[in-house]
């Protein structure tokens, strides 16, 4: 695999080093070790499956806050999507900063995002299909989000959202939360 640090210090983009030959290809897709000689943490609590029937569905901006705050493996298996981190960590030097890029089944990139990173994905094809890896279990009260569009961080997703969740639209205004403690 290939490590290539994004803008956002300790995110990541990891490529596949494929090894083709007569029957196609073949590729390491995770491991452990290689996730611990870049500083990252290689746990799997769970590992989840999301599907997309349009073009255009959003499903973000959410993570979580110690004591259970998690990491994420990202790849989209089929179809492509828009992926999009924010550095929610206050003291970090790119604190509230966001990074996008788009995953695809055919480029089979992935993207590694620290604990205390906010995502989101929008589906850029009908049928997009998602796999990822969390390093913590789903804790319902440690979870926290904002709104696609919140004017805090200027996200510019690729096209018009068509489906989003009652919840995800529900999420309070950065700016109205911005005081709360974030551990």
């Amino acid at each position: 695999m290939q490590f290539t640090e994004t803008k956002l210090k300790g995110a990541f983009v990891v490529d596949l080093e494929l090894k083709p030959d007569h029957r196609g290809a073949f590729a390491r897709a995770f491991c452990a070790k290689e996730f611990e000689d870049h500083g990252l943490k290689p746990i799997v609590a769970q590992i989840n499956l999301s599907f997309n029937h349009k073009a255009g569905t959003l499903r973000g901006m959410h993570y979580q806050i110690p004591p259970a705050s998690e990491t994420k493996f990202i790849r989209c298996i089929r179809g492509a999507i828009y992926d999009v981190i924010v550095d929610m960590r206050p003291h970090s030097p790119t604190y509230l900063q966001h990074f996008g890029i788009e995953l695809t089944a055919d480029n089979r990139r992935a993207l590694y995002i620290p604990e205390l990173f906010a995502h989101g994905y929008q589906a850029l094809t009908d049928e997009a299909e998602v796999i990822y890896q969390v390093g913590e279990f789903y804790t319902p009260g440690c979870e926290r989000g904002f709104r696609y569009d919140d004017p805090a961080f200027q996200i510019e997703w690729r096209l018009p959202v068509t489906e989003i969740s009652e919840k995800d639209l529900s999420w309070e205004p950065f700016e109205a939360i911005a005081g709360a403690s974030i551990t």
